[in-house]
């Protein structure tokens, strides 16, 4: 049977899991052995994290859409025009909606950063034996490249591990 197309371009490098498991047990216990710069690292994100909140919290938006719905109610029955009102009242709805999105991701950034700072705080050796549940909990995602792989965590950090 003759390869396809696909197959002869593919230049994708196959990795043994014996392998990915090597490298992620290294990139944990860099992570462990630099524990200090890690830990400073991690408070550094949690610090950008708060300081990117938005200043418009969904309550404050929900307390502008009230003071608005007041006021275009007013308009109405005045027999006045309240199509700028309205408009800006969908506008902070969908600002709302977004608000609310952006502070549940935050809070997951938070919980996953947290999640990190306690293992390795907790960890008082370097790891020895490759634990599926650990990788579950602290790892996002693994890029292979030629030369090197990249371990990138759930809190944010990345670790590259010479191939």
């Amino acid at each position: 049977m003759e390869p396809t197309s696909a197959e002869k371009n593919c230049t994708n490098r196959t990795v043994n899991e014996l392998l990915l498991q090597e490298v992620i047990v290294k990139a944990i216990n860099q992570i462990l052995t630099e524990r200090d710069f890690f830990l400073k690292t991690l408070q550094q994100n949690i610090a950008k994290a708060v300081v990117n909140a938005d200043t418009l919290s969904p309550d404050g938006i929900q307390a502008r859409l009230e003071e608005l719905q007041k006021e275009l109610i007013k308009k109405a029955n005045n027999k006045q025009d309240y199509d700028a009102i309205a408009d800006e009242i969908f506008r902070l709805r969908d600002q709302k909606e977004q608000s609310e999105l952006d502070s549940h991701h935050r809070e997951e950034a938070m919980n996953r950063i947290k999640e990190l700072q306690d293992f390795i705080s907790e960890q008082k050796t370097d790891i020895t034996e490759f634990d599926e549940a650990l990788v579950k909990k602290l790892i996002e995602k693994i890029s292979v490249f030629a030369d090197h792989f990249t371990v990138e965590f759930k809190s944010g950090l990345v670790i590259d591990i010479e191939a």
